[in-house]
């Protein structure tokens, strides 16, 4: 389309939505200045840059074998590079410990910021910020899927300690870039089959959490935040970090919780959550994912719950919310992964910076029930796409689907000779 057809088209739905009672330009202007963390592991199939040896993945598998997939650190801030180009809006990014870059071996108990210079110099460049998480699997140590939890002490100060280096280079990453670093930890412990001592594995965690948490950093530095998760393979019959030991242990520390889309039972939304946890932790962080049939990190597309998310996330208070996305996907074109994503993630965002909340809400409140149903679906239908499509040319990127030529060259003259 041409400038001037996409500016007529943005000029019609304004006025559509000027009835309403929408002001799109400030639903714009909000949309703006939201940031959408992306997560580095999309671009390598959650393989990471250790130069020791691997282990077993804690229930994480990324399928497929496109071609392109980052080998390096330069190849994926490469990547990367690219991804942001075709993005619009607000851009952070989040790395897993393992994605450090360092030519010699360094035990994950002994990492240190200086391992992430290449990531802090770059992040800086790229003027966004960075996101951190431990990464507790792919690793001998955590063969047993037993981390902060393990019963032998040894295992267990293993993981302490990594977690406690995490949330020193988390901190200097927000330090250096002006911009809090959310570190947020997950671990995979749990049993496959019938588990007797869930209270034993369980105390383990919590002692566990309180040491690697112990040391304090400025909150504009860095923020903690412990993300739960129903269960994963070999978990099968008990995950110990549950949803209820996390809730429970980030309102007592005061600490953000995670709310993963994929972490929950399958008839479950993180939706439904959101202004619930919100009532009794200070800040939550999002995992956007999209879970088929489990907790299998399909690329994020705008299906209703994503709707649903970003509505109960506009009609909250936004400086409490962290939103970032977790899915990888190796059998198709990784750049298109991120793209398609984030874009989804924005539009729905400004999906719901387009309603009329308020008045929906008075309905609702005055058990005008048909009535706010009738509205609500008539919003469905209303030209969302063409207010996006302004977004993304005042942005200075490709409208629609016009990315995908750029995606494409990019794919003929450097994914594929990879």
């Amino acid at each position: 389309m041409t400038h001037a057809l996409i500016e007529q088209r943005y000029q019609q739905a304004r006025e559509q939505y000027a009835e309403w009672g929408v002001d799109t330009e400030k639903a714009l202007e909000t949309l703006a200045q939201l940031p959408i963390s992306l997560h580095c592991w999309q671009g390598d199939d959650v393989t990471g840059f250790e130069q020791s040896h691997g282990g077993p993945s804690g229930g994480i598998l990324s399928t497929g074998n496109y071609p392109g997939k980052a080998r390096t650190p330069v190849e994926l801030r490469r990547d990367l590079e690219q991804a942001f180009a075709l993005i619009p809006g607000r851009k952070r990014l989040n790395l897993h410990a393992v994605y450090l870059d360092t030519p010699e071996p360094v035990e994950r108990n002994q990492i240190r910021p200086e391992h992430f210079q290449s990531w802090i110099d770059w992040a800086a460049e790229q003027r966004i910020g960075l996101d951190f998480n431990p990464t507790c699997f792919g690793h001998p140590m955590a063969a047993s899927q037993l981390t902060l939890s393990h019963p032998d002490e040894a295992v267990r100060q293993f993981w302490v300690e990594h977690v406690r280096a995490c949330r020193r280079i988390a901190a200097e990453m927000g330090r250096r870039l002006q911009t809090p670093c959310i570190m947020n930890i997950w671990v995979p412990d749990g049993f496959k089959d019938v588990t007797v001592d869930r209270a034993g594995a369980r105390e383990r965690l919590e002692r566990s959490l309180d040491e690697a948490l112990a040391e304090s950093f400025p909150k504009q530095w860095m923020r903690d935040a412990v993300e739960p998760k129903l269960f994963g393979i070999g978990v099968e019959s008990c995950t110990v970090g549950s949803a209820e030991f996390y809730l429970g242990y980030a309102i007592r520390h005061h600490l953000m919780l995670c709310l993963d889309a994929g972490h929950f039972h399958p008839t479950e939304v993180i939706s439904d959550k959101i202004s619930a946890v919100l009532r009794f932790v200070d800040e939550i962080l999002l995992h956007v994912s999209r879970p088929v049939r489990w907790d299998s990190d399909h690329v994020v597309v705008l299906d209703d719950e994503l709707r649903a998310i970003a509505r109960e996330v506009v009609r909250q208070d936004l400086r409490r919310i962290h939103i970032g996305l977790d899915y990888f996907d190796g059998t198709i074109n990784r750049l298109i992964a991120w793209v398609v994503g984030t874009r989804n993630m924005q539009k729905a965002l400004l999906g719901a910076l387009l309603e009329p909340a308020a008045e929906w809400s008075r309905l609702e409140q005055t058990f005008r029930n048909g009535c706010k149903l009738a509205l609500m679906e008539e919003f469905r239908t209303l030209p969302l796409g063409a207010v996006y499509d302004w977004f993304c040319l005042r942005e200075g990127v490709p409208v629609g689907a016009g990315y995908l030529p750029v995606v494409e060259e990019y794919e003929r003259t450097v994914l594929s000779r990879r």
